[in-house]
C-alpha cells in the first residue's frame, strides 16, 4: 500500500511530470511503451509496425472525464487518428480501443448515456473506414455498464469487441456469455487493483482463471483475442487453437507497444495474427503511474522489461 500511495503521489507532481519529460534517458524510456503525444507520432509507429507485420490497436490516452466537453473531445481525438490513418491506407490493419470512462461513462448526470452516444459516433466513423472498436475494461464497478453498452453497441456495430479480465471471478461466466458467433473478446489478466472479494489475488489463481476463460473462447464461435506477454500462456493458447482446429484467421494474439517486440515479430513470422497495444497522447505520464499503481506487481515487470527489448 506505501508503493502504490507513493506512485499515485508521483502521478499527481507536476514537477516529476516535468523532470521525466526532459531528462533524457528517461524520455527514451518512456517513448519505449508510449511512442508519442500526436497523431503524426501515433500513425508512424502504426505504420512501422504493420510493415513487420503486425496489427494494431490505438488507444487515445484518457479516461474518467469530468465534463460532456471532455467528453466530445475525446470523440473528437479518435474521428482525427482515423481519419489520419485511412489517409496513410492503415485501417485495414489498425482499430481503436476506447475507454468508455474517456467518452462520459463517469459523469454524475446521464454518464452511460453520454458515452453509448459517443461510442456509437465513434464506431460509425471506424466501420466507415473499414475497421473496428473495442471497449476497454476498466475496474469492476464499470463491468456491468461497459457489458450494457457494448451489447448496445453490437446491435448496429456488430463488429465492436469486448475486453474481459481473468483476474475477475466473474469472467468464466461472461466469457461463455461472449462466446458466441462473430464476438471478438479480447481477454487480458487484468491490471486493476481490485479487492479479494471479486478478484483472484494470487498469480497463480489468476492464470488458472485465464486458462479456463481462453478454454471457453477457443471452443466457442467468436474470435478470440490473446492478450499476455506470458511465454506459457502463449503456449497454451496456441495448443488450444489447435484442439479447436483454429486457422491463424480466426484468433489473434495481442501485447502491449515496447513489451517483447522480439516475441511479437516471431509469432507473426510463424504466420500467427498478433496485434499491438498502443497508447499514444499527452495523458501518457498519468497513465504510465497509474498502471503501475494499480497493481504495484507491473512495476517489477517494468523494470525487468527495461533490461531487455526481447
Amino acid at each position: 500500500m506505501l508503493l502504490r500511495e507513493a506512485i499515485l503521489s508521483a502521478a499527481g507532481s507536476r514537477r516529476l511530470e516535468s523532470v521525466v519529460t526532459r531528462v533524457p534517458v528517461t524520455r527514451h524510456v518512456v517513448e519505449r511503451y508510449v511512442p508519442g503525444a500526436g497523431l503524426e507520432a501515433a500513425t508512424k509507429a502504426a505504420g512501422a509496425l504493420t510493415a513487420a507485420g503486425l496489427r494494431v490497436s490505438l488507444d487515445f490516452l484518457g479516461e474518467d472525464v469530468d465534463s460532456r466537453d471532455k467528453a466530445h473531445a475525446t470523440v473528437r481525438a479518435y474521428v482525427e487518428v482515423l481519419d489520419r490513418l485511412a489517409e496513410a491506407g492503415l485501417t485495414d490493419r489498425v482499430e481503436v480501443s476506447v475507454k468508455l470512462s474517456a467518452v462520459g461513462q463517469a459523469l454524475a448526470i446521464d454518464g452511460e448515456a453520454v458515452a453509448r452516444e459517443n461510442a456509437a459516433k465513434i464506431c460509425a466513423v471506424a466501420r466507415r473506414y473499414g475497421t473496428t472498436v473495442t471497449l476497454d475494461m476498466e475496474d469492476h464497478t464499470t463491468t456491468d455498464s461497459t457489458l450494457s453498452i457494448l451489447a448496445d453497441l453490437r446491435a448496429d456495430f456488430p463488429s465492436t469487441g469486448a475486453v474481459l479480465q481473468a483476474y475477475l471471478r466473474r469472467t468464466e461466466a461472461d466469457a461463455a456469455d461472449l462466446a458466441g458467433a462473430g464476438s471478438r473478446v479480447r481477454l487480458c489478466k487484468g491490471a486493476y487493483d481490485e479487492p479479494e472479494s471479486v478478484a483472484y489475488q494470487s498469480k497463480r489463481d489468476v492464470d488458472r482463471s485465464y486458462v479456463r476463460c481462453l478454454k471457453v473462447l477457443m471452443a466457442g464461435d467468436g474470435y478470440p483475442m490473446v492478450a499476455t506477454h506470458d511465454p506459457r500462456l502463449i503456449e497454451i493458447a496456441g495448443a488450444l487453437a489447435a484442439r479447436n482446429h483454429r486457422s491463424p484467421t480466426t484468433f489473434e494474439y495481442q501485447m502491449l507497444y515496447g513489451i517483447r517486440p522480439t516475441e511479437q515479430r516471431r509469432l507473426a513470422a510463424a504466420g500467427a495474427t498478433v496485434r499491438v497495444y498502443m497508447p499514444y497522447g499527452d495523458e501518457w505520464y498519468g497513465y504510465l503511474m497509474r498502471r503501475l499503481a494499480e497493481r504495484p506487481a507491473n512495476l517489477a515487470f517494468f523494470l525487468r522489461s527495461l533490461l531487455s527489448r526481447s
